[in-house]
């Protein structure tokens, strides 16, 4: 469930109530409000959170105090800010669209996307023909795209794929709430595939920067995110289609608010 400025309903209502019951004091109107969002943010701010208004399921298990030391901290989108060069705005709006919410699934692996055809191709790059494995394991080897059967199950196609090259199988999956692929270990400067994976084992900051040595080592990208631009952006990161899910559109929004918060907090 996610909640944020602008909805209306029970789900709200709860939240408020809830907030109060935190020490977060809120009138219950069933009305996400401006209220509601700078209590939410005040939550947030307390627990250690990236401060975004926005209630998911992160912010839901810190209502009692429960905040996880593998989730992302505010800190961290600083610091990336800082590393980047750009402003912590910039960082927040792409950490809000681009992020997939929550780098873990609930039995604390991080959350992955195996890539059949990624596979295919490392495991012909290392000279090991994949046409007789396609036939074999047509959900784990194939030419093209596709596959996918989502959460804890993409550990059970990435298992059987180690099975085959352990390498070119975490190689051949994207990893954390980014979902970076693993390929690019070398690029990024991590020691092996072993230590990239390893990292994003550990917390959402590992993803976060895995993340940020992503865009530092595409020239176009970062000067895209620094000049604000963000079809660039969304086309350099999420691909041609980028426009059909209004990625840029959404950053750009997303950009807004964080700026005008950031003013106004000047």
């Amino acid at each position: 469930m996610i909640l944020r400025y602008g909805d209306i309903g029970d789900d709200v209502a709860l939240l408020q109530k809830r907030l109060t019951r935190a020490g977060f004091p809120v009138i219950e109107t069933h009305i996400f409000d401006h209220a509601t969002e700078s209590a939410v943010m005040a939550l947030q701010r307390a627990r250690g959170l990236v401060i975004d208004g926005i209630v998911g399921p992160k912010t839901l298990i810190a209502l009692p105090g429960l905040a996880l030391p593998s989730h992302l901290k505010d800190s961290d989108l600083v610091k990336a800010a800082g590393t980047l060069g750009v402003s912590v705005a910039c960082v927040r709006a792409v950490n809000e669209v681009e992020s997939r919410g929550q780098g873990f699934l609930p039995d604390g692996r991080p959350k992955i996307l195996f890539e059949r055809h990624k596979f295919y191709k490392a495991l012909a790059d290392r000279k090991i023909d994949p046409a007789p494995l396609a036939v074999k394991y047509p959900n784990i080897v194939s030419s093209t795209a596709g596959g996918y059967l989502g959460g804890a199950a993409e550990y059970s196609r990435l298992a059987l794929a180690e099975r085959i090259h352990s390498d070119a199988a975490q190689e051949s999956t994207s990893w954390g709430a980014f979902q970076v692929l693993g390929f690019n270990w070398k690029r990024l400067e991590y020691s092996s595939i072993t230590d990239f994976v390893a990292r994003m084992q550990q917390s959402e900051g590992d993803h976060l920067d895995a993340f940020v040595r992503f865009i530092a080592a595409d020239t176009a990208l970062l000067a895209a995110l620094k000049g604000k631009k963000w079809a660039a952006f969304a086309k350099g990161y999420n691909g041609a289609d980028y426009a059909r899910n209004m990625y840029d559109t959404k950053l750009a929004q997303a950009y807004a608010k964080y700026a005008e918060r950031e003013k106004a907090a000047a």
